[in-house]
């Protein structure tokens, strides 16, 4: 179903640094997602500039491991699903809905992908395309956490949108150690997804008018003690029990910047497409009367 046959495993787990088991355990999945976060970059670069983002594993796989680009929910979701079929492993696709910045009145499209993996009969969620995604898989059940994460997360079975039920995933707000408690990351129900159903989420984030990921490039870096986002021109680096650092860049800096800490390598031809696109954006946010998008 998720076209492993045209999945070069060997390429991938050699792009990860791994060189474990390939048995399809929860050892296998807890390492195999760590090095996935950890080494597969997170972009929106071909929706802003281009509106056209491919799901196809050969064209997934070119750009993620082979062209070491990044990607984002949907890229990373068909090439772990691809890797962990592959394997042996037998999981769900859901999708969910972002929360963070939501209103509650008005819920956003279920437009981010993840997978629910089944293991001895125990269902563990595997989210590996958030950007800032969990180190490793989240037991599915009511109260689970992120064991050793320096970053928290906790799901919980609540009402999710006008009564309805579902999973919803928690994260720290603001320093984990604070007094902000627990804010919903995004929510999500059981029902089974498939590569058509992402297909169709996956056209509206990279092409319509309303998308964010149109509208504006946003990077992330995620690291043991460290995440790194890139929204537009404003880059901000977070570490557990820290202040978030934030500073405004210009056009011309970000495609350096995009390789020296996103580990991003822009060719010249993207590069220059891109500070073209960055400084229409930044001339169009100062323009007098203007509302950015």
């Amino acid at each position: 179903m998720w076209s492993s046959e045209h999945l070069d495993l060997d390429a991938y787990l050699s792009r990860l640094g791994y060189e474990g088991d390939r048995m399809p355990t929860l050892e296998t999945l807890r390492a195999l997602q760590r090095a996935h976060v950890l080494t597969v970059r997170w972009d929106t670069l071909d929706s802003f500039l281009y509106r056209e983002v491919r799901l196809d594993v050969p064209s997934v796989q070119d750009k993620l491991v082979r062209r070491g680009r990044g990607g984002y929910c949907y890229e990373h979701v068909v090439l772990f699903a691809a890797a962990l079929e592959k394997l042996g492993f037998r999981f769900t696709a859901v999708s969910g809905r972002v929360q963070l910045g939501a209103d509650s009145t008005s819920p956003r499209p279920a437009t981010h992908a993840m997978l629910i993996v089944d293991l001895d009969g125990t269902r563990w969620l595997s989210d590996v395309g958030f950007g800032d995604s969990p180190l490793e898989p989240i037991e599915l059940v009511d109260g689970g956490r992120g064991g050793t994460d320096p970053w928290p997360y906790l799901l919980r079975w609540q009402d999710i949108t006008h009564g309805s039920p579902g999973w919803a995933v928690h994260q720290r707000g603001g320093d984990p150690e604070g007094p902000e408690g627990w804010v919903v990351r995004q929510v999500f129900t059981e029902t089974p997804q498939y590569p058509v159903d992402y297909a169709v989420g996956n056209h509206f984030v990279a092409t319509h008018d309303r998308s964010p990921f149109v509208t504006r490039p946003y990077i992330q870096r995620r690291r043991t003690d460290r995440h790194d986002t890139l929204d537009a021109l404003v880059w901000t680096t977070e570490r557990p029990g820290r202040e978030r650092v934030t500073r405004t860049v210009g056009p011309h800096e970000v495609p350096q910047l995009l390789d020296d800490v996103f580990g991003i390598c822009t060719d010249p031809e993207e590069a220059r497409l891109l500070v073209i696109r960055l400084r229409e954006l930044d001339s169009a946010r100062h323009r007098p009367g203007s509302t950015p998008r």
